[in-house]
């Protein structure tokens, strides 16, 4: 190698190594601070939702409920004058592609935070993500145990099913008195095994034997093996933790063994595809929620009637929260420097105390869960009815 060559093969790396540098330096991931682009024009949110797959029903109302949020925010002036743009990734529900996303909002898309991502083993994997960068992300559907708890940067308004569990289990034995229960769930997915162990908790302490215990998979359509151990032991009700496509073939096999025995549902059972996909196999089933659609409150009925309009059909659970979600963020957002600022906006989020919302009354615990009250749903004639 000739002596020129040799110095400009000594610059180029010279060079390389500076960019690579630069480039370390400027990185918006680093923890908090980190003022994202377009700090005073439109506020990016971003947002990862299981929008195609299984459970694409609680991504697609997620969307929803953000968009009607967004619009109302943006229709009201704003925050300050500047709108509130999202910024919106299809997780697919996998764990991998909610990484990818989580990584491409702070590092390319450079948002101020992050609403989702929709399933509880999504925000295991993604969370720490944000979390290390100092990104606030806000799951609105993530109810397994420990999700707060993941970091200072992650927090959700969705009640973890530690909460309503126990009330959903005590409501339904005051209401149908069975003393032995069989517990049903999908043990490949994050949530539906934490459901199910807050159910054999909830169970036992209310003095209610766990006759029989069998597991299935995300995925699965055929639970006539299961089901048929569940009528050996001679139930008088069940406990189903699943997504709502499982759940509601599960329901419809069961009816069709001749099991017509009361049905307790977590979380998954608060999505309407689940009544529209089991039709009257699902007629009875009770679920905790901490929205009704049908509360006596101005702005449930506002909130109700504007997504009718829009999308022609009840908001559920899911597009409610979502729908809240963006609201807690807004309020926060009326903080000084918060907009600008990813560590001012996370700290002007956890101050957030009695956020009045479609799903009621909201403050956030010292880890990031939420602090609000619930209520229990049966369904009947074809809809969610509260039980009183």
């Amino acid at each position: 190698m000739s002596l020129n060559k040799r110095i400009l093969t000594f610059l180029s790396i010279c060079l390389s190594l500076a960019l690579l540098v630069t480039a370390g330096c400027s990185s918006p991931s680093g923890p908090g601070g980190g003022a994202p682009n377009d700090a005073a024009g439109e506020i990016k949110i971003g947002v990862v939702a299981t929008l195609s797959g299984d459970g694409a029903d609680y991504g697609v109302s997620i969307k929803r409920g953000l968009e009607t949020a967004r619009d109302r925010i943006n229709g009201a002036g704003g925050i300050n004058g500047r709108k509130i743009s999202l910024v919106i990734e299809d997780s697919h529900g996998d764990k991998n592609e909610a990484i990818n996303a989580v990584q491409k909002l702070i590092n390319r898309d450079r948002v101020l935070a992050i609403i989702g991502p929709t399933n509880s083993g999504e925000m295991f994997a993604a969370g720490p993500v944000a979390d290390k960068a100092g990104v606030v992300i806000m799951g609105t559907s993530n109810t397994a145990r420990g999700i707060g708890e993941i970091g200072p940067y992650v927090f959700r308004n969705s009640l973890p099913e530690d909460n309503i569990i126990p009330i959903t289990v005590r409501k339904s034995k005051e209401k149908l008195g069975f003393n032995r229960v069989a517990l049903l769930y999908s043990s490949n997915n994050d949530w539906a095994v934490s459901s199910a162990k807050t159910f054999e908790e909830a169970l036992r302490e209310q003095g209610v034997a766990i006759v029989e215990t069998q597991t299935f998979a995300d995925g699965d359509t055929n639970f006539q093996a299961q089901l048929t151990r569940v009528a050996a032991a001679k139930p008088e009700a069940l406990a189903v933790s699943a997504l709502y496509k499982e759940a509601a073939l599960l329901l419809i096999q069961a009816r069709q063994q001749g099991i017509n025995l009361p049905v307790m549902g977590g979380n998954g059972f608060n999505d309407p595809e689940l009544i529209k996909i089991a039709g009257e196999a699902a007629e009875g089933a009770l679920v905790g929620s901490p929205w009704y659609a049908g509360k006596d409150d101005p702005a449930v009925r506002d909130f109700v009637e504007e997504y009718k309009k829009r999308y022609h059909t009840v908001p559920n659970q899911f597009a409610a929260q979502s729908y809240d979600a963006l609201g807690i963020m807004a309020e926060a957002l009326k903080t000084e420097g918060a907009a600008a600022d990813r560590a001012r906006f996370r700290d002007a989020l956890a101050a957030i105390k009695d956020y009045r919302g479609v799903t009621g009354r909201f403050s956030f615990d010292e880890n990031g869960n939420p602090l609000m009250d619930a209520v229990v749903l049966q369904i009947a004639g074809g809809t969610y009815r509260e039980v009183k």
